[in-house]
């Protein structure tokens, strides 16, 4: 027997695993129950959230030989054919590549026919809105009063191309993006099932590249199995990825809020000498400030993070008014990274730039291996600042560094 890929061998078969859509499942499932049954559905929501296959899902329930129910038994024949992709009352049509009105009108003529082994027909229009705007006049008045034996899904990743006349025919359901947390739950279970030993770590890591992408998170499952020969270690996931070793960014930091700015330059040489992306790092970057004011603020928030000691300590060592200005720094410097020679200096210097603005001394506090600077002046004591404005005065830039600090 061939393998099957991790994606389709554990796509859902009904309502119950169904993972992250409870909302959509709550409201079909009542409907089925009550036989309410609209003619028109419309699924939306990003890639491999769940569309087609709880068009599927709708199918069996709509044609299971148990009668209409929310529950498919999944062994008669209907239920069967549908799971195998062969049942012939199920039309999966591609909108991608069915743009054409004269296509559409041809779809629609054999709606008048009853269906052949089911209940209803079922019409599954995958990436509706690629449609164009002659097809979709074509099957306004069919979406509108459909033969009693017929069924639309239709799904799409943009709703907003999609004209309001369709819209308004159709009960819409947003399926929502999956949660890292249910995702890592999903490939827990999966690898049990599958015997496949893994570090949860590396669990965590395929959760946060797919991106809430249930799908994503499979494929990318069997290509760490691939690499792993069998085995999936953190390590080996974040090769793969090319994700960034959080060691080197929050050792950044450290050095930053010491003003090291030897280290600093040497944490981004080592990274440049294992080729990182820096525009990967730039965003891992200003997440891993996000997570220090949320321990600022939050301290609890952090339960779960491996490196939560770690993390606390860099929030001690941090006000909260630096870390906001470094957050604004790195999403400003990976604006800016494209604009740079070349991504190492752009990165290099984003880190420079957060030296150089550090409150409470700014440059002048940045050690590094240079001629001995003249001793600073002592200021008096100022009022504490109240908003940005009053914080950048009293950080006493001056030229172009006042004028990026106001506008950051």
């Amino acid at each position: 027997m061939s393998y099957q890929v991790l994606a389709r061998k554990w796509r859902p078969k009904d309502f119950s695993t169904l993972v992250g859509q409870e909302h959509v499942v709550r409201a079909l499932k009542h409907a089925l129950e009550a036989k309410r049954l609209h003619h028109a559905y419309l699924f939306t929501g990003t890639r491999g959230v769940g569309k087609t296959t709880l068009a599927r899902i709708l199918a069996k329930c709509l044609n299971c030989e148990t009668g209409v129910t929310a529950q498919p038994c999944g062994k008669c024949s209907a239920c069967v054919e549908i799971d195998a992709g062969r049942f012939v009352d199920l039309l999966e049509v591609d909108a991608a590549t069915n743009t054409k009105v004269d296509e559409m009108r041809q779809l629609l003529e054999t709606a008048q026919y009853s269906p052949t082994k089911g209940r209803y027909k079922v019409y599954v229009i995958d990436e509706v809105h690629q449609l164009s705007g002659h097809s979709f006049n074509a099957m306004l008045k069919t979406l509108e009063e459909p033969p009693e034996h017929m069924k639309f899904v239709l799904a799409t990743t943009d709703p907003q191309k999609i004209p309001v006349t369709v819209l308004s025919r159709c009960l819409q359901f947003n399926l929502k993006q999956m949660p890292p947390a249910a995702i890592v739950k999903h490939l827990e279970h999966i690898l049990r099932e599958e015997k496949i030993p893994a570090e949860p770590e590396a669990l965590a890591l395929l959760a946060r590249a797919a991106a809430g992408s249930m799908r994503d998170a499979l494929s990318l499952l069997d290509q760490a199995i691939a690499h792993g020969a069998g085995k999936i270690a953190a390590r080996g996931v974040a090769d793969m990825l090319g994700a960034i070793d959080r060691t080197y960014l929050l050792d950044v930091l450290a050095a930053i809020a010491k003003g090291d700015a030897a280290a600093v330059l040497k944490i981004a040489d080592d990274m440049q000498a294992r080729s990182l992306s820096f525009d990967a790092a730039l965003g891992d970057l200003a997440s891993l400030l996000l997570r220090l004011a949320l321990a600022q603020t939050l301290p609890d928030d952090l339960a779960d993070e491996p490196d939560r000691a770690r993390l606390n300590e860099l929030a001690a060592s941090m006000d909260a008014e630096s870390v906001q200005l470094y957050y604004q720094i790195a999403l400003q410097g990976r604006e800016d990274l494209p604009l740079a020679p070349d991504e190492h200096g752009g990165f290099m210097m984003t880190l420079l730039r957060m030296l150089a603005f550090r409150p409470e001394g700014g440059a002048q506090t940045i050690s590094a291996p240079a001629a001995k600077r003249p001793a600073a002046k002592t200021d008096t004591p100022r009022a504490a600042a109240t908003g940005w404005p009053e914080l950048v005065q009293q950080l006493s830039l001056a030229g172009a560094a006042r004028e990026l600090a106001r506008n950051a």
